[in-house]
């Protein structure tokens, strides 16, 4: 998450604007607006009422009809007043429902939709995901806006509780379609932007944006502070980054990007800002992406539903489908098994056992034991952003060490029990013999996301761990809880103590002991131990994005058994001869107790064959120190500004390349 989320996050605001920069710091302090929850309740309640209906069948005949009851299908004969008041009713009653069971996926049949000075504007809030049902992204444009607004909050009884922030706008989504920007009946402020503030858990692919700005911060509404994010296979003309801590970009094209806040990642980006300067600006530009394979997709053709499966791409740079349809494989959706939440896991299994692919409708899963994916180039893929909750202890998906094997879409949600793993790829190497790993045809992770905790008390000793060799992470984020309803928060309303360390277990975030894995956008979160160990050979990973826990009780219980001061979030194993990063963040913010002190960072080899390049740490403006930034080397950041800094506010402690 990020630190708001916590209690007070003093990020900086920075927008680059023609007259130069602005900076505004404000504490930011989040809280539950029930009054404005029930309202919005009201409003559902008068648009069923009135026939609109939050979860509008797909229309008579269409060939994704059988995909239940929240997945709603658009066609462009429909009128807009039509379309807006269906999305606008979901809208309402998923804007501020973070903690949530209900899954939404809003799916746009080939065409036009809106005109210009008669747009559709709709809004995006938790657990939706938009999506054209093209074979690429010119065949459904939006004349208007899909946007995600920043989340406002306000409690009269305590002015520090009023505000608006992306900085918990998660788990949304948005792709395959062409969005011709019209802001006509937007006041001056919002009219040129489509927005989308957002952090975690949130993706954009194959989205053009046309005709207007494309941002990433809500700069109409304060003070703005958000904390992404994820694009790939996109193209805008002018992107504002605004208030994003961190951000990737993938295979894209853009114009002109805007500024940074403190760590930005671009690989195979046309268009992408130098970084040459780093860190001022903190930029990260490569060339190429090294490999990539974009995500399975919905589409129809000739009245039939189809998932699109593209293969995997080396050293690309750009969008996959600016020349055409990039390779890949359409399969018929008759040939997934269409799952809904209450069906049995041995149902499941037995399907995928015959060969049959996978899809997950929107809903959350109650998983008992494990969702078995053992064919190579079997396809699973969640539609809004479809939940599997372990029951019992379970490992809710277990995916066999085979070539091609896509997963996408779906989030794993620890359960009460303890679990010894969420999600597990492969067998360890003492298990498995002989290597299967295909380079060609990676295991793929697409916008596979984890929750310990939040909803629900979590608890797992190990979110993902990655045993095959060769597998793709495209974006993921591992996240245990700092924050949730699971009734931590102490009497007096803060948000820290000391419950949800003993009790919110999740002792490692990410585990990778295969060899050759790359990851492209990892995010992980809060874990009580290392949050990313990486003990393979040859790791690549291209933006890594870490918070330690904000919630130790003490140092007693943020030391290592050998006596060093905590866990660095980054940590590759000793014997390790070959592993790469680019661009990477670790932050602390230790609320429960300001005293505690991390050691390092990152920890690695030192050796020939391992490469840091633009690392950092930082203080989200709170309590807490990290001593330094990677095996000692590099500023500690504790929060207290050097003295005379001209702007009283302590900037993140960078290392350019390490060693």
């Amino acid at each position: 998450m990020k630190s708001l989320r916590s209690l007070v996050l003093g990020a900086r605001s920075t927008l680059k604007t023609g007259a130069g920069a602005v900076t505004r710091e404000t504490p930011s302090v989040i809280v539950r607006c029930a009054w404005a929850a029930a309202l919005r309740g009201i409003l559902v309640v008068l648009m069923v009422a009135a026939g609109i209906g939050l979860a509008r069948p797909a229309l008579a005949g269409a060939p994704l009809a059988g995909l239940g009851p929240n997945v709603v299908v658009f066609d462009p004969s429909m009128p807009v007043w039509q379309i807006k008041a269906t999305a606008d009713a979901i809208w309402a009653a998923q804007v501020d429902d973070e903690m949530g069971g209900n899954r939404y996926a809003l799916l746009f049949k080939p065409g036009t939709y809106g005109m210009p000075g008669q747009p559709l504007q709709i809004n995006v809030g938790y657990y939706t995901e938009v999506m054209g049902l093209g074979e690429s992204p010119g065949d459904v444009t939006i004349v208007g806006k899909v946007e995600v607004r920043n989340r406002c909050f306000n409690d009269p009884s305590n002015p520090e509780f009023i505000g608006c922030f992306a900085l918990n706008n998660f788990w949304r989504g948005i792709s395959n379609l062409t969005i011709q920007v019209d802001g006509s009946g937007q006041d001056g402020c919002t009219a040129s932007s489509n927005f989308w503030a957002v952090s975690q858990a949130v993706s954009m692919r194959r989205v053009e944006v046309r005709g207007g700005n494309l941002s990433l911060m809500d700069y109409c509404t304060g003070p703005s502070f958000a904390s992404g994010g994820f694009i790939a296979d996109s193209a805008a003309g002018v992107l504002i980054n605004g208030s994003q801590q961190q951000w990737y970009t993938r295979n894209s094209n853009v114009a002109v990007w805007t500024n940074a806040v403190w760590n930005q990642v671009f690989t195979g980006v046309i268009g992408a800002p130098d970084d040459s300067t780093f860190p001022n600006p903190p930029y990260t530009t490569l060339e190429t992406t090294p490999v990539s394979r974009e995500k399975p997709y919905l589409h129809v053709k000739d009245g039939q539903a189809f998932v699109r499966v593209p293969d995997a791409r080396f050293d690309t740079k750009g969008t996959s489908w600016s020349a055409g349809l990039p390779a890949g494989r359409s399969l018929p959706l008759s040939s997934f098994f269409v799952a809904r939440p209450g069906d049995r896991v041995q149902t499941i299994n037995a399907a995928l056992a015959r060969g049959r692919h996978l899809l997950l409708t929107p809903g959350v899963y109650p998983i008992d034991s494990s969702i078995e994916v053992r064919h190579p180039n079997t396809v699973v893929l969640g539609l809004g952003l479809a939940t599997l909750k372990a029951v019992r202890g379970s490992t809710p998906l277990v995916v066999k060490d085979n070539p091609g094997i896509v997963i996408a879409g779906v989030t794993i949600d620890a359960g009460e029990t303890l679990s010894k793993v969420l999600l597990q790829v492969g067998k360890s190497r003492g298990e498995r013999g002989t290597a299967k790993a295909d380079p060609a045809n990676p295991i793929t992770l697409s916008d596979v996301y984890f929750r310990v905790g939040g909803p629900y008390v979590g608890k797992t000793q190990t979110a993902m761990q990655i045993d095959s060799d060769g597998v793709l992470i495209d974006h993921t984020w591992v996240w245990r809880a700092d924050h949730g309803i699971e009734g931590f928060n102490r009497a007096d309303g803060a948000f820290g103590d000391n419950e949800r360390w003993r009790t919110n277990i999740g002792t490692v975030g990410l585990i990778v002991n295969g060899d050759d894995v790359t990851a492209t956008g990892l995010f992980v979160e809060h874990f009580q131990t290392y949050n990313t160990l990486w003990n393979g050979e040859r790791g690549r990973v291209y933006l890594y994005q870490n918070e330690l826990p904000y919630d130790p009780p003490s140092q007693a219980e943020w030391y290592r058994p050998d006596g060093t001061l905590g866990y660095p979030g980054y940590k590759v194993a000793d014997h390790v001869q070959q592993h790469s990063l680019w661009g990477a963040g670790v932050y602390c913010f230790n609320r429960n107790n300001p005293s505690i002190v991390t050691q390092n960072g990152y920890e690695v080899p030192r050796g020939p064959g391992i490469s840091l390049v633009h690392v950092m740490t930082k203080n989200l403006s709170g309590p807490g120190t990290i001593n330094a930034v990677v095996n000692g080397v590099g500023a500690k950041v504790d929060g207290i500004p050097d003295p005379g800094d001209p702007d009283n506010y302590e900037d993140p402690s960078y290392v350019i390349r390490y060693p």
